[in-house]
C-alpha cells in the first residue's frame, strides 16, 4: 500500500474577496511540486463564493470537470446552450472535450455559495463537449457509498470520459465500512467533507484527505458522524 496524507491546513489558499478558495493541488498562483496531482486527479478546489458573484464566461478544453455544491446554488450557462441552477444535493459534470465556454455564478444575492470543483484528465481527447447535472437523494447515501459519477453512468450516476468513480457517503459515529477500488490500477483519494475518521492508520479531520494506491480495499472507521467523498481514479 502507498499512501499520501493531505492535511486541510496545508492546502493552498487564495482570498480574492468575492472568492475564498482552498486548493488541494497546485492551481493558479499556488504551486507545490509535491501536490500537482494524484494520479489523473488534477484539481480539487474548495470554494466559497460571495452572493451574486462568480466566474464569468471562460473556456476549457480536454478536462473532465465535476462540481459538487455543498451549500447554496450555482447559476450555470455555457456555449452549448445549457442554462440552469445547480443546488446543494446536485452534481454537475462537463466533459470539456474540444472546447467549451461557460460561466458559474452564485445564484443567491444574499447567501454565500460553497462548492467543490474537481478536474480529472480525460480518457479520450477532443471529443464533442458534453454537459450533465443530476439531483442525488441524500438518504440514499446513509451508511453507504452512493455513486455520483462513473464511466458507464452506473447506478443512475452521471457519465464521465475517464475510468473514474465519484462516490459520497454519510456514516454514523463508530461505523466501520470498507471501500473497494473499482480497478486494480486505480487509486482512491478520500476527503473527509465533515467529521473525523480513521483510515490506513491515520486520523483525518474535516477537509483532511488521503490518497491510497496499490491496495484493493480500504477500511474506514468513523470517530464522529462523517461525510466522505471518494474519487477512484487511474494512477497514470
Amino acid at each position: 500500500m502507498k499512501k499520501l496524507v493531505y492535511r486541510a491546513e496545508d492546502r493552498g489558499a487564495a482570498n480574492h474577496g468575492w472568492l475564498n478558495a482552498k486548493h488541494s493541488f497546485s492551481f493558479a498562483n499556488y504551486h507545490d511540486p509535491e501536490k500537482v496531482h494524484f494520479g489523473l486527479l488534477r484539481v480539487l478546489n474548495d470554494d466559497t463564493i460571495a452572493p451574486a458573484m462568480g466566474f464569468g464566461m471562460h473556456p476549457h478544453d480536454n478536462m473532465e470537470i465535476v462540481t459538487i455544491p455543498l451549500e447554496g446554488a450555482i447559476k450555470h450557462r455555457d456555449s452549448m446552450g445549457n442554462e440552469g441552477i445547480i443546488k446543494a444535493g446536485d452534481v454537475q459534470i462537463m466533459s470539456a472535450g474540444k472546447g467549451i465556454v461557460h460561466s458559474e455564478v452564485n445564484a443567491s444575492t444574499t447567501e454565500p455559495l460553497k462548492l467543490f470543483q474537481i478536474w480529472v484528465f480525460p480518457k479520450e481527447h477532443n471529443i464533442q463537449p458534453r454537459y450533465g447535472q443530476k439531483t442525488f437523494l441524500p438518504e440514499a447515501r446513509k451508511g453507504k457509498f452512493q455513486t455520483l459519477v462513473s464511466p458507464n453512468a452506473e447506478d443512475g450516476s452521471l457519465a464521465v470520459n475517464q475510468d473514474v468513480w465519484f462516490t459520497m457517503g454519510d456514516f454514523a459515529a463508530g461505523q466501520k465500512v470498507s471501500y473497494t477500488a473499482k480497478l486494480a490500477t486505480n487509486g482512491a483519494y478520500l476527503m473527509v467533507v465533515k467529521g473525523d475518521v480513521k483510515v490506513a492508520g491515520e486520523t483525518l479531520k474535516e477537509r483532511d484527505a488521503i490518497g491510497i494506491s496499490d491496495i484493493a480495499q480500504i477500511d474506514i472507521e468513523t470517530i464522529s458522524d462523517a461525510e466522505l467523498l471518494v474519487i477512484d481514479v487511474p494512477m497514470d
